[in-house]
């Protein structure tokens, strides 16, 4: 277990090396909420720090081997950049599946990288094959005292750049950031509130602290590719189960309603691992009468995937609504649909009139569309205007 002296040993290790990010109040998120931007960070993330400080811990042994990592994207640019700045080779696994922009980053700075069919634990086993086969010395994204102590530095920021602090909140996948932050924060403020958040669909730590021990969940897809860890680790389970008081799930629309809300009125890029601390502040999984810093920790959204986020945000905050509905196949009453539409304020971004659908009667015809509105008592509002005037709503 590490404590507040290898934290504060980090620091100075990463002296002149990593940036001291920015922590600025978001009142268009919450008038009690402030970010922590370690999206602004080197190399686009937070792992860079307990990168650096592991690989600066290597024996002249340790680093003649090269150094092997694994990772969804993140922790891979941190060890390639880590390992190129010192002069040691670095070889990654990643799945297969992680955002391209995240492989070519990691490559762009240095590394070798190895491509692993299935999900970060996939590339785990495989790193790991590997480390025993060539020799090289294995660099654990999460489950490292080194790593976890790097992590800590960014609670010793925010102390210094909101004394007043009452809550932090920090991503977890496999929990070498929070467990780092929390030692951090409860070791120089206890009375400050340290609030973890996963994806409900892989909310691994979550199932561990619920079963007392650590456990391995089912895979399932999220959009914050950077936490997608089916298995905590030891080390940092013992640190979370004493030094967080919570851990909460967010759903994958309020993750893509967070990245959206950032991008617009913060104009912040958050991926959807660092986005996931504002969508617990923003659907109310944390306590939102505390003065609060959620923890924003990587920006390297893929931009071939963001324009599906942000239509999946727009649809959870009730900017975009999809409807469809059945008319009469006869002059006309489309047009009377589209003047209830227009009457409610909704704008028309496309819609489908289809005369040739299988279960529908041969007098009528399904309609399909996509409209812009304002918020969610607009969408209520539009929804009730249309079945007041007769007009069946299905799911689009």
């Amino acid at each position: 277990m590490i404590g507040l002296k290898e934290i504060q040993e980090a620091r100075e290790t990463l002296s002149g090396i990593v940036r001291v990010t920015p922590c600025t109040p978001v009142p268009k998120i919450g008038h009690n909420v402030w970010i922590k931007a370690e999206n602004l960070q080197l190399t686009g993330a937070f792992k860079i720090r307990g990168a650096y400080n592991k690989i600066s811990h290597l024996s002249a042994e340790e680093a003649a081997r090269g150094v092997i990592a694994c990772s969804a994207g993140n922790h891979a640019q941190g060890i390639a950049l880590s390992a190129s700045m010192q002069g040691i080779r670095s070889v990654i696994c990643m799945p297969e599946g992680a955002p391209i922009s995240k492989v070519e980053n990691t490559r762009g700075y240095g590394a070798q990288v190895v491509l692993v069919p299935g999900v970060y634990d996939d590339a785990a086993k495989e790193a790991e094959r590997l480390a025993k086969e060539e020799g090289y010395t294995f660099a654990h994204p999460f489950n490292d005292p080194y790593v976890m102590a790097g992590q800590g530095t960014i609670g010793l920021e925010i102390l210094e750049q909101l004394p007043d602090v009452e809550q932090v909140v920090v991503p977890i996948g496999g929990g070498g950031l929070i467990s780092g932050i929390a030692v951090a924060i409860k070791s120089l403020k206890p009375s400050c509130r340290v609030i973890g958040v996963q994806a409900a669909s892989v909310a691994s730590m979550r199932a561990s602290l619920d079963a007392g021990h650590v456990v391995t969940v089912p895979d399932g897809g999220t959009i914050a590719d950077g936490i997608h860890v089916l298995t905590p680790g030891s080390l940092t389970f013992e640190a979370v189960s004493r030094f967080v008081d919570d851990v909460v799930t967010v759903e994958e629309d309020e993750i893509a309603a967070a990245i959206l809300s950032l991008l617009e009125n913060q104009k912040t890029v958050a991926e959807g691992a660092g986005a996931t601390t504002v969508a617990a502040c923003m659907f109310g999984h944390v306590d939102g009468s505390k003065k609060t810093v959620c923890v924003v920790s990587g920006g390297n959204v893929d931009v071939t995937t963001l324009s599906r986020i942000i239509t999946r945000g727009l649809s959870k905050s009730g900017r975009i609504l999809e409807v469809e509905t059945k008319i009469e196949d006869k002059p006309g009453s489309l047009l009377r649909l589209l003047q209830i539409v227009a009457s409610t304020g909704a704008n028309v971004l496309s819609i489908s009139h289809d005369r040739e659908d299988k279960d529908s009667d041969v007098s009528a015809c399904i309609v399909s569309m996509v409209l812009e509105t304002r918020d969610i008592a607009h969408v209520e509002q539009l929804l009730i205007k249309l079945e007041g005037a007769g007009y069946p709503l299905y799911e689009a």
